[in-house]
């Protein structure tokens, strides 16, 4: 442990000084808002929500013997509810370095079994987003990232947790994709992948998105233990998604258990990187108080 934080500061060092005095930094950013008429369970009220706006900056440099360092950090900004100290919270954190074995990353990152779920969620970042009835969506302090190089299409990732503490339990998760989750380079995207002990679960997933012209089709099977009792939970979602000119129509069913969750919307595009957007999602719940909610509101990208 002592010997992986050592190698840890040291690659840090080294990277982010090469970074900083090397190429300009990439400056980005997202802010969605909607407007939205919630019902949790109690009655029905209206409200402002920011769905994961966020900043960031980025690069990459070059460096010697074909390797490459690359950096992201990235805050989530709240346009709506949290001030002070809660209105910037960290995202994806990382530094790593790139070359002919792959890539590896240190910092703050998404677990490889989180990142397999590609574009198929289409509510994302919404209400419906896929982490309300699912565990694994995890983004995980003191990890260690790592992707190989893709053969025929295909690519191994893996992500280390460290314990941080004497008290603590390292974690692992491991997946295996084909394809670009993006479905930019290819009309299909597929992955498997697990989380071993992670905040107290084991999870394992089957993804698979693919394209027809204008219309994308999603599908995940998931499964869910709590470790600490051995209770297992079993999961599927589907998603679509179709493109009528600058509209694209959405939907998506998700179900864990006994528990399910539906949700329908539409996309507008108001420019390359602006979108006025509306959806509806309904969740039935076993244990606890059903919800649903109607929302309407504008992103852009810059």
């Amino acid at each position: 442990m002592k010997l992986v934080n050592r190698l840890s500061v040291i690659l840090i060092t080294s990277c982010l000084s090469a970074a900083v005095a090397a190429d300009p930094i990439t400056f980005y950013g997202l802010v969605n808002v909607s407007a939205q008429s919630s019902d949790e369970g109690e009655s029905r009220f209206t409200e402002l929500k920011s769905n994961n706006s966020r900043l960031g900056i980025k690069g990459n440099h070059q460096l010697e013997s074909d390797l490459e360092v690359l950096y992201m950090m990235e805050w989530r900004v709240d346009l709506t509810d949290e001030s002070g100290s809660d209105n910037i919270t960290a995202r994806n954190q990382y530094v790593g370095l790139r070359g002919n074995f792959g890539s590896v990353l240190l910092g703050r990152n998404d677990t490889v079994l989180k990142q397999t779920q590609g574009k198929i969620d289409q509510f994302n970042h919404y209400e419906a987003d896929i982490k309300g009835l699912w565990k694994g969506e995890n983004r995980m302090d003191n990890s260690v990232t790592y992707f190989s190089p893709k053969f025929k299409g295909f690519s191994f990732g893996a992500s280390y947790i460290a314990q941080d503490n004497t008290e603590g339990k390292d974690a692992q998760s491991f997946s295996i994709s084909y394809g670009d989750k993006y479905l930019n380079k290819s009309q299909w995207f597929a992955a498997v992948a697990a989380d071993i002990d992670m905040k107290g679960y084991d999870t394992q997933r089957v993804s698979v998105q693919t394209k027809f012209d204008d219309l994308k089709l999603g599908m995940i099977l998931h499964n869910q233990k709590l470790i600490a009792t051995g209770k297992s939970k079993d999961g599927a979602l589907v998603s679509a998604a179709y493109s009528i000119g600058k509209i694209v129509l959405k939907g998506q069913y998700q179900v864990a258990g006994n528990d399910d969750s539906v949700s329908v919307g539409a996309d507008y595009a108001l420019g390359q990187s602006t979108k006025a957007f509306l959806w509806f999602t309904n969740r039935s719940l076993e244990d606890s108080a059903d919800g649903s909610w109607l929302a309407a509101g504008l992103e852009h990208k810059f």
